[in-house]
């Protein structure tokens, strides 16, 4: 049965902007989060404290955090990679963190100098120190449905991929995650493995422990959040005006635009709180700020 209602968890301040050439001004990141927030959006992705270095759009994280005006219904959640990382985001007053590992050896190796079972090693510090601070942590699973690096699903190598998938994701909800993100990071995942995979995860993890976060690559964003929504899960990661991809993943293009998505559930009769028209205004705006097409094919259509 499909929910009536879903959560949208916004990631364009993040996961949308940490790929962009461009560096955003404090000011442009801190009236992106604030406009998403008064367009009824309740949980942004607001900040990452992964090294400047390797992802400079995101060397500001701790100022943008301290600086912008908070709704009481909103949560503004941080990425964070390690034990330095969390205490930026304490500092932050992040109300909650995001961890992250793979379900892909290769990928995790280029994206974090580990394996899987090192990063998830790694994460036993972050969440003692976040249990004691009263920070939720919610966990993100990369390469679900395909890898930059280890190839595409196939017939051949779905069933171990898939249970791969769901021994990184059981891991992660014994360490304390509330929820766990499905990333198709280079978005060649289509309905029939999306489908595929939500059936091995769901023998043993229940779907309100469950989002997904697809990139639209290949067009199939869409629907593969409606096979998503007809097992039941409920929460849906996007991006505003579809910006984002990987800095780790070549070729991999945005992610699903928040416009789109909250068009199509609208038309399912589906509740999200959100205005539409607000978010179409937000997603024109930094896409002229970024000097780059719309990437929500709602914004076009309606602007």
């Amino acid at each position: 049965m499909i929910t009536k209602q879903v959560r949208i968890v916004e990631v364009g301040p993040r996961d949308g902007l940490q790929n962009e050439a461009q560096i955003i001004s404090l000011a442009d990141k801190v009236k992106l989060i604030e406009s998403l927030a008064q367009a009824g959006i309740q949980h942004i992705e607001a900040g990452s404290f992964v090294s400047p270095k390797w992802v400079p759009q995101m060397a500001d994280s701790l100022e943008v955090m301290q600086e912008i005006k908070r709704l009481d219904n909103v949560r503004y959640s941080a990425l964070v990679p390690n034990s330095k990382g969390l205490e930026q985001a304490i500092k932050a007053n992040a109300s909650e963190i995001a961890i992250f590992s793979a379900a892909s050896e290769s990928f995790c190796q280029k994206n974090i100098n580990c394996s899987i079972a090192e990063s998830l090693s790694r994460f036993e510090d972050i969440m003692t120190i976040a249990k004691a601070q009263g920070l939720a942590v919610r966990g993100y699973v990369s390469c679900i449905l395909g890898c930059p690096y280890e190839g595409d699903i196939t017939k051949e190598n779905a069933s171990s991929h898939f249970e791969k998938v769901k021994a990184v994701c059981v891991k992660l909800l014994e360490l304390g995650c509330y929820e766990i993100s499905l990333g198709d990071t280079i978005g060649t995942g289509t309905p029939k493995y999306t489908e595929q995979l939500l059936k091995v995860l769901l023998e043993d993890i229940p779907a309100n422990k469950l989002a997904v976060h697809f990139h639209d690559t290949y067009g199939q964003a869409l629907a593969n959040i409606l096979i998503a929504l007809q097992n039941g899960i409920s929460t849906i990661d996007s991006s505003i005006s579809g910006l984002g991809g990987c800095p780790y993943a070549k070729g991999a293009s945005g992610n699903v635009a928040t416009e789109d998505v909250v068009y199509m559930l609208k038309g399912m009769g589906i509740e999200t709180g959100i205005d539409l028209k607000q978010l179409i205004a937000i997603g024109n705006d930094i896409s002229e700020q970024l000097n780059r097409p719309n990437g929500s094919k709602v914004g076009k259509a309606l602007e």
